[in-house]
C-alpha cells in the first residue's frame, strides 16, 4: 500500500484517523495501540511474510536498548560491548537481505562462484529506514539521550506508518515526547486542515509531475545501450526531475499524514535543485539522512581523527586545517568514509559506490574551495555559474544512481558527451523538452511546500515565508477550492499507481 493509491486514500487513512481519535477520546493508551496496529497492517499489506522481521527487529532493539540503559554508568566497556552487539545484529540482517545475494550474483556472473549458488530474495520494504532509525535509538540510549522508554511508545516511534517505509529518519528525542503528549491525542481541525493541504501538494507532485517524467525516463532506460545523444539527455534529465518530484511528493505526504495525527515531522526536502554548492545541496536533499550521517558517521570519525592528532601533539583548530595534510585527515577522510558508506547504503552495486565517492569528491572540493579559495561574490552571472556547476555535478552522480551497472552509467555518460556511438536516429520530442523546461521553472521559481505552509509550523524547524504573500496558505475558501480542484485532478490522473523511488532502498 502506498500513499498515492485509492485503497490508502479512501479506506486505510480515513479508518486510521477516525479510529485513532475515537479511541483517544476514551484512552490515550488505546489510541496508541490502535496506531501501532494500523501501522503494522500498513506494512504487512505489501508482504505479510516480512511483518515478522519488523516485529523481531523491534524486539531486538528495544531489549538491547534496555540492556544498555541498565548497564552501570561507570562500566563503559560493558555498555560499549552491548552497543556493538546490538548494532552488529542490525547490520547482519541488513547485509543478508540487501547485499549477500547481489554479491553472490556478481561473483556467479563473473564465473567466480558456481551458478548453483545464485539465488534471489525480495528486499523487505523499508528495511534500511527502520534499521537506521533503531540504530540511532541504540546510540542515543548509549549517550543517555533516549529517555522515553515505554515499549508502546517505542513501537509507535518505529512503526508509525507515515515514516516507516522511506523516512524521514526520525530521532526518538524529537518524536517520543510528541507521542507522550496528551495534546497529540486531541482532535484539532487545524491539524487536519494543514495535514490535508500538505498531503495534496505531495500527491500532486507525485501523480502530476514525477510519474509522467518516470514514463519518459523508463522509455529510455528500457534500452540504455541504444540511447542517442539527444535521447540520453532527455532520459537523464527526466529521471532527475522524476527523482526530485517523487521524493519531494513523498516527503510532503509523510509530513501531511503525520500532521493529521497531531505529529510534526522534521523537514526532509528543501528545494535542493536551488542549491549553489554541493554542501548546500546535501543540506536540502534527504535532510534527515544527511543529519543521520553527520551525527552517527561523520562526527565520530572526525572526533577519532582529532583525538589521534591531539595524541601526536597536533592542533585541531580551524586555522590548522589550512594545512593540506591536516585538511586531508580532518575533512577529506571523514567525508570519504561517510559518503562511501552512504553510497553502499543505497545499493549493493559498484555504481552506488561510485555515486557515494563522487559526492565525497564534490564535498571535499567544496570544503577546500571554501577554505582556500577566494570570497564568493553574489553577482548574477557567478550565481548562475555556481548553480549550473552544482546541478551538473549532481546530475553526473545521478547517472550512476539510476543505472543498473557502472558500465551502463559510463556508456550513458559517453553518449551525453557525444563520444559514444549511437544506434538510433532519435529526434527530441518537443513536448518532452517543453515539460523539462517548465519543470525546472517550477523547481527554481516557486516556493516549496514548507514555505507555502510556513504560517502553520509544518515541520519542526523554522521556515521562511515566501517572498510574495500570495503564496502564503490560509484557511480560506479560495485556498480550499484551489487545493480541492488540484486534489481532484490528481485523483483523476492516478490511473497507474507507481511506487516511490526510495522504496527500493
Amino acid at each position: 500500500m502506498i500513499f498515492s493509491s485509492n485503497p490508502f486514500i479512501f479506506v486505510f487513512l480515513p479508518i486510521s484517523l477516525v479510529g485513532f481519535y475515537l479511541l483517544a477520546s476514551m484512552s490515550r493508551w488505546l489510541a496508541a495501540v490502535w496506531l501501532v496496529g494500523m501501522s503494522l497492517l500498513f506494512y504487512g499489506y505489501w508482504n505479510p511474510h516480512f511483518l515478522l522481521l519488523l516485529v523481531l527487529s523491534i524486539a531486538w532493539n528495544y531489549s538491547m536498548g534496555a540492556r544498555i540503559y541498565a548497564c552501570d554508568e561507570d562500566n563503559i566497556q560493558a555498555k560499549s560491548l552491548v552497543l556493538c552487539i546490538a548494532i552488529a545484529g542490525n547490520l547482519l540482517v541488513l547485509a543478508y537481505y540487501k547485499y549477500l545475494f547481489p554479491t553472490i550474483g556478481f561473483f556467479t556472473a563473473h564465473h567466480l562462484l558456481p551458478e548453483s549458488w545464485e539465488s534471489h530474495i525480495v528486499l523487505p520494504l523499508g528495511i534500511s529506514f527502520f534499521t537506521f532509525t533503531q540504530i540511532g535509538y541504540l546510540i542515543d540510549s548509549y549517550d543517555g539521550q533516549a529517555r522515553e522508554r515505554g515499549l508502546l511508545s517505542y513501537c509507535l516511534f518505529v512503526t508509525f506508518f507515515p515514516h516507516l517505509i522511506a523516512g524521514p529518519i526520525l530521532h526518538n528525542r524529537e518524536m517520543m515526547p510528541q507521542f507522550a503528549n496528551k495534546e497529540t491525542y486531541r482532535f484539532k481541525v487545524e491539524n487536519l486542515a494543514v495535514g490535508m493541504a500538505v498531503f495534496i501538494f505531495g500527491i500532486s507532485k507525485k501523480v502530476l509531475l514525477a510519474d509522467p517524467f518516470g514514463f519518459i525516463a523508463d522509455r529510455g532506460l528500457a534500452h540504455p545501450l541504444d540511447l542517442s545523444f539527444a535521447e540520453s539527455w532527455i532520459t537523464v534529465l527526466s529521471y532527475s526531475l522524476q527523482l526530485y518530484f517523487d521524493f519531494s511528493g513523498y516527503s510532503d505526504m509523510a509530513i501531511g499524514i503525520a500532521r493529521m495525527f497531531g505529529i510534526i515531522f522534521p523537514a526532509n526536502f528543501n528545494s535542493p535543485y536551488k542549491a549553489l554548492s554541493i554542501i548546500d545541496f546535501w543540506s536540502r536533499w534527504h535532510m534527515t539522512l544527511t543529519r543521520y550521517l553527520t551525527l552517527y558517521l561523520y562526527n565520530p570519525v572526525a572526533l577519532w581523527v582529532a583525538r589521534a592528532r591531539a595524541r601526536r601533539g597536533l592542533k585541531n583548530t580551524k586555522k590548522a586545517t589550512r594545512n593540506l595534510p591536516a585538511f586531508t585527515s580532518m575533512v577529506v577522510f571523514p567525508t570519504f568514509f561517510t559518503m562511501g558508506l552512504a553510497g553502499i547504503w543505497h545499493g549493493a552495486g559498484l555504481q552506488f559506490v561510485i555515486f557515494g565517492l563522487l559526492h565525497a569528491v564534490y564535498l571535499s572540493i567544496n570544503h577546500a574551495w571554501r577554505m582556500f579559495g577566494p570570497e564568493k561574490s553574489g553577482g548574477r552571472l557567478k550565481i548562475l555559474f555556481y548553480w549550473m556547476l552544482t546541478y551538473s555535478a549532481v546530475l553526473i552522480a545521478q547517472i550512476f544512481f539510476l543505472s543498473d551497472s557502472a558500465s551502463e552509467a559510463i556508456h550513458i555518460l559517453a553518449m551525453m558527451s557525444g563520444l559514444g556511438e549511437s544506434h538510433t536516429n532519435y529526434a527530441p520530442n518537443a513536448r518532452d523538452v517543453f515539460r523539462i523546461i517548465m519543470a525546472f521553472a517550477l523547481c527554481l521559481a516557486l516556493p516549496n511546500t514548507q514555505q507555502i505552509m510556513s504560517a502553520t509550523q509544518p515541520v519542526l524547524e523554522s521556515v521562511k515565508a515566501p517572498a510574495f504573500s500570495f503564496f502564503n496558505w490560509k484557511p480560506t475558501n479560495i485556498w480550499g477550492v484551489a487545493l480541492g480542484s488540484l486534489f481532484l485532478f490528481a485523483l483523476l490522473r492516478m490511473s497507474d499507481v507507481s511506487k516511490f523511488l526510495y522504496f527500493q532502498f
